[in-house]
């Protein structure tokens, strides 16, 4: 059977509805943006056509997120229970479609590639409510829903490998005043061994939103225009509220129009006109009664239609004009490659003060606890120049290092711009989201410790020419210090630079560059003060002491803030790649330090040892390797919410549903490789008395961990206006987000949650 697409659907109901539903649809779709528009091109409101081509388990468009989630508690096997499904967060003011979807709009489909052995049930419905446009009602969802589809495992089936490939085409239709279609292709890789309960919380609340068999003599007859329907069996304490009814046969039963409902004693009847546009005269009808009171249990008859139905309405065509135009809309579609948003450039005003966020950003970015190591990098570099010959190489090495982080910063902006225009989702710090770039850094830095340390000289086994580099060329090894200072010091975000980068990612490419570029100004800005003014460079200069023996001292000091970043990156992939990671890269930093030991032997001997170390690294490389890239089920330790703190696992399904309680939520957006983060996280964050009067308000505390690439996070963070970590934001029902400083107090806590001072 060919695939059906929602543009076909679409079409279909058109041709297919009475005249003044085809007549109101028509001209839904016709008229002018400004007052709705139903955009049948898929490429048209990007990003929906990048979904088309995602490979991840979540996608976000301006108007939803769409993620699929899945929960294998047992793991996988015949016998086990197993549960897929499709949570949808809508934006305020838009939704999606029930099974009928009422007077207009399609219900949500799900088609689904599985492994042989592995069958899809169908979508089992939550109950909706009825969303009224004008004279028009619909059946459908706002807020975040959960479309749950139990799966069946074949009694003989067998996994291959360590995990189950899930693959899901979704297509729905969210609506606002206009509607766009959208439709997403989403991966999930289900451990056949582990479990998987993440999401057992959502599941269990979209299964209680089901509605329950009822048993009871029902019964249901045509008298003309009318339905006459009589349920019994309902709850005691439902009697004498009013109902409201929910057909499950779509075009069936008018749900706008106003229905004559009274308790005959405990049964419950009801008088429902027939739709204008009846397309169907079933036997049989489904029937979903919402509880009266909020949160309540709903229920389903199943009933029998006794009578007699009358003729259904002669179906009115398309106009031969609307058919055309649908036609070229679609295959305006079909052809348009697929593009990024369209980057809109703001006025000189706007830009001027994103700019002077950036560079103040920057320059404040120099306080973080993240930028220690390249300040130890720095004070050894000023150590090495005194007299009038020592402010002149200060200087001209002050610009070189201000080159080297400005360009470095303008590059990775370009490739983080580039990668995002691509269809991927990306923020500020996204290198050291790959457990790679953690072990090439804290590789890079074990060399550069051991040399500060005295255990090797480069140029004891590199050639003279390029020994006596660093020497021959202060300025280029000023640069590429530059250059090794932003790949540690990036990953943080400070006050005033989240705000600017959040911007950036949204501007043409030359703006946006420009604030990369102001960042990095902004953070060189206090060596190029030096640089540039002769005043401060001559201060400097006179301040420090002589070239002496205390230099040397100072350069071995100087190691020990390496290997303390050293092991902060050892920790960082023991959060992306568990304890087996961690362990692995210990090792092979152990024997690439055996390899820089031997390489620096004198005589014959450097040559049989250093070999010997090279064939050691290059066989654990071999096999510890693939260790540092393992995904845990469960990271452990910072970044991980812990039951006994209070914390729990972020989504934007968990914070909406605590809202809809009435309670205040505060989320911390946070990673491993985040160093303000950690520092937050053992001091504001760990305040005894703080949490204990977050505790007593209900304040319900989320965690965000975005220490692998998870798109969900940076799609969340995009929407703050952020594109890095931390951010910490106070959400209250009814209310706009708040957002707070990355540099944390106990006292902005407490203001933004309005909670007494202690």
């Amino acid at each position: 059977m060919p695939h059906t697409t929602l543009f076909d659907r679409l079409r279909a109901r058109l041709r297919g509805a009475p005249l003044g539903t085809a007549l109101a649809l028509s001209a839904w779709l016709l008229t002018a943006p400004a007052v709705a528009q139903l955009d049948l091109r898929p490429g048209a409101h990007s990003p929906a056509r990048a979904l088309q081509n995602a490979a991840s388990a979540s996608v976000t468009t301006p108007r939803v997120q769409a993620e699929l989630v899945a929960l294998a508690p047992q793991g996988v096997g015949p016998g086990q229970p197993l549960w897929l499904g499709l949570s949808i967060t809508h934006q305020p003011g838009w939704h999606t479609y029930w099974k009928n979807p009422g007077d207009s709009g399609l219900p949500t489909q799900l088609s689904w590639q599985l492994p042989a052995g592995l069958s899809a049930g169908e979508i089992e419905w939550p109950v909706p409510h009825k969303i009224r446009i004008g004279q028009l009602a619909n059946l459908g969802y706002e807020g975040t829903v959960l479309l749950p589809v139990p799966v069946q495992v074949a009694r003989h089936w067998q996994g291959q490998g360590g995990a189950v490939p899930i693959r899901l085409h979704a297509e729905w239709l969210v609506c606002r005043q206009e509607c766009i279609p959208e439709q997403a292709d989403l991966a999930l890789d289900l451990p056949v061994a582990g479990s998987t309960a993440a999401q057992a919380p959502a599941f269990a609340a979209a299964r209680a939103a089901l509605p329950q068999a009822l048993s009871g003599p029902h019964s249901a007859r045509v008298d003309g225009q009318t339905l006459s329907v009589r349920i019994a069996g309902l709850p005691a304490t439902w009697r004498g509220q009013p109902l409201t009814l929910f057909p499950e046969e779509p075009e069936v039963l008018d749900i706008a129009a106003p229905s004559a409902a009274r308790w005959d004693g405990a049964v419950w009847t009801a008088e429902v006109p027939l739709s204008a546009q009846r397309s169907s005269s079933p036997g049989q009808l489904g029937l979903v009664l919402p509880s009266p009171q909020a949160g309540g249990v709903a229920y389903r008859a199943q009933v029998s239609v006794q009578g007699e139905w009358p003729a259904v309405a002669a179906a009115n065509t398309v106009s031969p004009a609307l058919s055309a135009a649908l036609a070229a809309n679609q295959s305006a579609a079909n052809t348009a490659a697929p593009s990024a948003p369209a980057a809109t450039p703001v006025g000189a005003l706007a830009w001027a003060l994103a700019l002077l966020g950036a560079l103040v950003g920057g320059l404040v970015l120099n306080l973080m606890p993240c930028v220690f190591p390249v300040l130890a990098i720095k004070l050894l570099s000023f150590s090495r120049h005194s007299g009038a010959e020592g402010a002149r190489a200060l200087r001209l090495q002050g610009l070189a290092y201000t080159g080297g982080v400005v360009l470095s910063f303008a590059a990775l902006g370009a490739l983080m711009l580039a990668l995002r225009a691509g269809g991927a989702q990306l923020g500020w710090g996204f290198q050291l989201q790959s457990p790679w770039v953690v072990a090439a850094l804290a590789a890079l830095f074990t060399v550069i410790g051991l040399n500060l340390a005295g255990l090797f000289e480069f140029g004891a086994w590199l050639p003279s020419r390029l020994a006596s580099a660093q020497a021959r060329h202060p300025v280029a090894d000023a640069a590429l210090s530059g250059v090794l200072a932003v790949a540690i010091a990036s990953p943080c975000t400070a006050p005033f630079m989240g705000a600017s980068l959040g911007f950036a990612v949204a501007l043409p490419a030359a703006q946006a560059l420009a604030i990369f570029v102001a960042l990095g100004l902004g953070m060189a800005l206090p060596y190029l003060a030096v640089a540039v003014l002769p005043g401060l460079s001559q201060v400097l200069a006179q301040r420090l002491p002589r070239p002496g023996a205390w230099m040397e001292t100072f350069r071995q000091l100087m190691a020990f803030p390496m290997f303390g970043t050293v092991a902060w990156l050892v920790w960082v992939l023991g959060q992306q790649s568990g304890i087996d990671g961690a362990g692995s890269l210990l090792g092979l930093l152990v024997a690439l330090s055996a390899l820089a030991w031997a390489l620096n032997r004198p005589g014959r001997s450097r040559l049989y040892l250093s070999g010997l170390c090279a064939a050691l690294l290059l066989w654990l490389a071999w096999v510890l390797g693939p260790n540092l890239n393992l995904a845990p089920e469960a990271p452990v330790g910072s970044a991980s919410p812990s039951a006994e703190s209070g914390w729990s696992p972020w989504s934007e399904a968990r914070a909406q549903a605590l809202l809809a309680e009435g309670r205040p939520v505060f989320i911390d957006f946070t990673a491993a490789w985040c160093v303000t983060c950690q520092v937050n996280k053992r001091g504001t964050l760990a305040n005894p008395a703080l949490l204990k009067d977050m505790a007593d308000q209900r304040v319900a505390l989320l965690r965000a961990d975005w220490t692998r690439q998870d798109p969900t996070i940076t799609q969340a963070l995009k929407a703050l206006g952020r594109s890095g970590v931390p951010v910490y934001v106070v959400l209250r029902p009814g209310q706009a987000p708040v957002v707070l400083s990355e540099l944390l107090s106990v006292g902005e806590v407490r203001q933004a949650l309005a909670l007494p001072n202690t």
